[in-house]
């Protein structure tokens, strides 16, 4: 379907999205903005607290979200997240696989935020690395939410097999 070249209205209505480790950080932004674009969220998180807060957050704001816990590395826990969007909403369109483990680092979301703080809080760390970056500020997680929701869009339809890098201007390299 080709875009009218106007901005629709819930782009994503009536879509059922599954976003995995999803109560802060990019997932929570992925999750807040695929709801926010009509889809009926399932969130997930390995801590039951983690999903209760997010849940709360978002249906605060009036947005259709449900959760889960699921710890992705554990197979009972992923069909019970499959499982818990099909028997809400009968399906699932839309899968963001988001949750990541560093091999250099552990799990990046067991990472404190006093670590996290000391490694991009630091004002003087932050200028060298956008100077080094050459870009003009940090990312923060909604940048990621965008093009996210905008590739589970139909608008996005004849979009395949590319690599779309959200780095603030900063060439991509492998």
């Amino acid at each position: 379907m080709a875009s009218s070249g106007m901005a629709r209205r819930d782009p994503l209505a009536n879509k059922v999205a599954l976003v995995t480790a999803s109560t802060d950080g990019i997932g929570f932004a992925i999750a807040r903005r695929l709801a926010r674009d009509g889809a009926h969220v399932v969130i997930s998180s390995r801590k039951q607290q983690n999903v209760d807060r997010a849940v709360a957050a978002l249906q605060g704001e009036g947005l259709s979200v449900a959760g889960t816990v699921c710890h992705v590395g554990k197979a009972e826990d992923r069909k019970r997240l499959v499982a818990t969007a099909v028997n809400l909403h009968g399906g699932i369109d839309i899968l963001v696989s988001n949750a990541a483990v560093s091999p250099f680092f552990g799990n990046l979301m067991d990472v404190t935020e006093e670590v996290w703080d000391k490694l991009w809080m630091d004002k003087a760390r932050e200028e060298s690395i956008k100077e080094t970056m050459q870009i003009r500020r940090i990312g923060k997680p909604d940048d990621c939410a965008g093009i996210v929701s905008f590739l589970c869009s139909e608008d996005a339809s004849y979009i395949t097999g590319e690599t779309v890098v959200v780095g603030g201007g900063t060439p991509s390299r492998l």
